[in-house]
C-alpha cells in the first residue's frame, strides 16, 4: 500500500510538471502590454518593456517621458537600468528584452552597449525603427556586439494599442483645438 501510494505522488507530481509549460515569447510580451497599459494610463505612449533571465521577469518598465521630463525614459531604457541594478553589472549578456513596440536608436544603441542577448517586439516602427525598418543597429556588423531579433510577437495587440493611442489623442485635438504659436 505504501509503494503503491509513493508511486502514485510520483507519477502525479510528473504529469502535472509536464503540464505545467514554462513562459514563452507571448507570455513575456503579454507583460510588456500589460506596462503599455500603465503608460498609457498615464497618458504617457503606451510602449512596455520586460527584461528576461533564464525565464524569470527581472525588469520591467513603460514610457515617463512626460512624467518624468526625460525625452530619454523610453521603456526600453528604463527596463534596462532596472536590470543593471538588479544582476549587478552592466552587461546582461543572458538577458532577452521584450518590447510592445520597434526600439528607436536611443534604445538600440543601449541593447547593443549592454549585450543584450535578443531582442523581441511586437509591432514595427516604420517610422523610427532600429531593428530594421528604418535601420538596424542590432545586427550592425561594425560594432562589436549584435543582438538576435524576434519581431511580430503579438503584432496586433502591440499595434492596437498605440494605434488606439494616437486616435484618442487625434480626436481630443480636434475636439479642443489650442492656439498655441510655436517660436
Amino acid at each position: 500500500m505504501n509503494t503503491f501510494l509513493v508511486t502514485f505522488v510520483i507519477v502525479l507530481t510528473l504529469v502535472t510538471l509536464l503540464m505545467l509549460e514554462p513562459p514563452n515569447d507571448q507570455d513575456f510580451m503579454r507583460e510588456a502590454l500589460r506596462q503599455a497599459q500603465k503608460a498609457r494610463e498615464a497618458g504617457e505612449v503606451p510602449v512596455g518593456a520586460v527584461v528576461v533571465l533564464a525565464g524569470k521577469i527581472i525588469g520591467r518598465a513603460h514610457n515617463q517621458v512626460e512624467l518624468l521630463k526625460d525625452a530619454t525614459a523610453h521603456a526600453e531604457m528604463l527596463a534596462l537600468t532596472q536590470t543593471q541594478a538588479a544582476v549587478g553589472d552592466w552587461r546582461l549578456t543572458e538577458c532577452d528584452l521584450y518590447v510592445t513596440k520597434e526600439p528607436c536608436a536611443m534604445c538600440a544603441g543601449a541593447l547593443v552597449h549592454t549585450r543584450i542577448r535578443r531582442v523581441i517586439f511586437g509591432c514595427t516602427d516604420p517610422v523610427a525603427g532600429a531593428a530594421g525598418s528604418v535601420i538596424n543597429l542590432l545586427q550592425m556588423p561594425a560594432l562589436n556586439h549584435r543582438c538576435d531579433i524576434a519581431p511580430g510577437v503579438l503584432q496586433g495587440e502591440c499595434a492596437a494599442i498605440l494605434q488606439d493611442f494616437f486616435r484618442s489623442r487625434r480626436d481630443e485635438q480636434t475636439e479642443n483645438p489650442k492656439s498655441e504659436t510655436r517660436n
